[in-house]
């Protein structure tokens, strides 16, 4: 993120508050290059952190005030008093800024109150954790200024908690976890049980290969039901299987314990999703670490057509994302984040990718559908204060 950005949101921050903030904080949004809904089932999951980032102006307070302004929404500020928080009291953008405070005092820490002005360039509903992205830059900018000495496992902890009980989501922990731990160049291989992390490297340029990120303007919303559902029904597929959770069904044995779920057709298909979603997390952190990164295309595909198939969370719009990437010569393809809409990742030689955006883009528009957006996606920095 450049200095002139982080200038401009403390300058309207000075115009919103009369005073310079204390300090400009930046918190990314991510893409999850495989293991999907597989961390609220203790699982593994391989995100990146993108360039695009969410960007907060921030200063303290003593008196009890929060008071929040975002340059996206365009609203006028917002005063809340942090006493009054209470979960699910709030069904606005400020859920999630005021949420982290909660989730901190809750947790013991003396948040006294703060002026806030956000702006975020992460696509909002696109499947790029623009929600964990603003969440996690509070986090961290309450962490700082009121000197609470968290790390940030312990900020994407909290995080996930205002989410879950403030918000009303039921997210998994890895999108605050790429915000806050990912590192440039590199993917972040991620245990979700006990949080442990492997920064992998992850440099595509390096070998002539890119990964586009194709949004399809087709919006999703987590704390509606079908993705409630879904974790719903991977705790009774545990449930039913005598384990803590999916992640505890050895691959080896997944088609024994389906067996055992007898006529349970759809938890089978949750549970078979979440388990080879893990083995292929496995086989891909595998493969970077030998060094045949081309190698992890299939396993995409693979990933794309569970999420499709067995998990059901795919949509029109990404499956064409998918088969007319691969169509045009696509070393791989499927779609990222929660589903139902949002984006789909494709890996590409460098020399294809102009050839492939183009045929994306005209089978959209052959299909009636909103124009995608397509970029590349850059594993860069986590959060982080920059000025």
């Amino acid at each position: 993120m450049s200095e002139a950005v982080a200038g401009a949101v403390a300058e309207r921050f000075t115009q919103l508050y009369g005073s310079e903030p204390e300090g400009v904080w930046a918190a990314p949004g991510r893409v999850n290059l495989i293991g999907e809904h597989t961390d609220y089932n203790d699982g593994f999951v391989m995100p990146f952190a993108l360039p695009h980032t969410a960007v907060a102006a921030v200063s303290r307070r003593e008196d009890g005030v929060l008071r929040l302004h975002s340059a996206d929404i365009g609203a006028d500020v917002v005063e809340l008093r942090v006493a009054d928080l209470a979960p699910q009291s709030d069904r606005s953008w400020t859920a999630y800024p005021s949420g982290v405070v909660w989730a901190l005092r809750e947790a013991g820490h003396e948040v006294t109150g703060a002026d806030v002005h956000l702006a975020s360039t992460v696509p909002s509903g696109a499947g790029l954790s623009s929600s964990a992205a603003l969440e996690v830059v509070i986090a961290l900018a309450l962490n700082d200024l009121f000197s609470l000495g968290l790390r940030g496992w312990q900020l994407a902890r909290l995080c996930q908690r205002a989410e879950n009980v403030y918000v009303g989501a039921p997210v998994g922990i890895m999108d605050q976890t790429a915000a806050a731990c990912c590192e440039a160049g590199h993917a972040l291989f991620l245990d979700t049980r006990d949080l442990s992390q492997r920064q992998i490297p992850f440099d595509l340029a390096a070998e002539g290969m890119r990964l586009l990120v194709v949004d399809t303007q087709v919006k999703h919303s987590h704390s509606e039901g079908e993705y409630g559902k879904r974790r719903a029904g991977c705790e009774k597929g545990a449930a039913l299987l005598g384990v803590d959770a999916l992640r505890d069904v050895p691959y080896a044995d997944l088609d024994a314990a389906l067996e055992r779920l007898g006529d349970e057709e759809e938890v089978r298909r949750l549970v078979r999703h979440v388990v080879t979603e893990d083995e292929r997390v496995e086989r891909v952190v595998a493969l970077l670490e030998s060094g045949d990164t081309r190698a992890i295309g299939p396993v995409l595909v693979e990933g794309h057509a569970s999420l499709r198939d067995d998990f059901r969370i795919s949509c029109p719009e990404l499956d064409l994302v998918v088969d007319t990437a691969l169509a045009s010569g696509a070393l791989g393809a499927r779609m990222t984040g929660g589903g139902f809409g949002g984006s789909a990742i494709v890996l590409a030689e460098e020399s294809d990718v102009p050839a492939i955006t183009k045929s994306v883009e005209e089978a959209f528009a052959a299909a009636g559908f909103t124009a995608p957006r397509v970029f590349e996606a850059v594993p860069s920095a986590g959060a982080r204060r920059v000025r």
